[in-house]
């Protein structure tokens, strides 16, 4: 079994000013930025067999070049936060690529969680964090904009769990976009 998901590489550029966020929260386990990424969709444990019916599949998806920003912050869990993140400004490009990586594990029969798409980086996973403490550095961090950048492609990662540190990510598979640039780069 393999556990897997797609998602769009953070690049180098963007995961310094990222970097910059990861301080002043008690109880966050701030992530490396090798495993900076925004997820797709989430597949979780697939057979190998399942795995390359998947690969096939999302190397079929047809989607355009699209941009990307990073802006704000925020944090899941309601009664403890469970993890903080930099938003990912939402597009037609990025929601369409989402729902076709999604439609390739429904073809497959790969069962999905059931949580609505909210594109984000996690920066941390918080452990006896109180709420009041993750809202006052989410509201600390809103006025975060990364610079903006071309998804050009996203990859099948792999998560791999280490017995001390965070979990790694590896890239299995790669799959370019295609599409015309938009212009200007910043149109969303």
């Amino acid at each position: 079994m393999l556990r897997l998901f797609a998602a769009l590489p953070v690049p180098p550029e963007v995961t310094q000013p990222l970097r910059r966020l990861q301080k002043d929260l008690p109880g966050a386990s701030w992530r490396p930025e090798e495993n900076f990424h925004i997820t797709l969709c989430f597949y979780g444990e697939v057979s190998h067999t399942a795995a390359r019916g998947l690969d096939e599949l999302l190397g079929e998806i047809k989607a355009p070049v699209f941009p990307v920003t990073l802006e704000g912050a925020g944090w899941f869990g309601r009664r403890e936060p469970a993890a903080v993140w930099a938003r990912v400004r939402e597009s037609d490009g990025l929601r369409g690529l989402a729902s076709a990586c999604e439609r390739a594990a429904r073809r497959l029969g790969i069962a999905l969680e059931r949580r609505p798409f909210t594109p984000h980086v996690t920066l941390a996973y918080c452990h006896g964090t109180l709420p009041e403490e993750a809202r006052v550095w989410s509201e600390h961090h809103q006025a975060f904009r990364s610079e903006p950048w071309l998804a050009g492609g996203f990859h099948l990662y792999s998560s791999q769990s280490r017995a001390s540190g965070p979990s790694r990510y590896i890239a299995e598979a790669d799959y370019p976009l295609t599409g015309p640039l938009p212009d200007p780069l910043t149109a969303p």
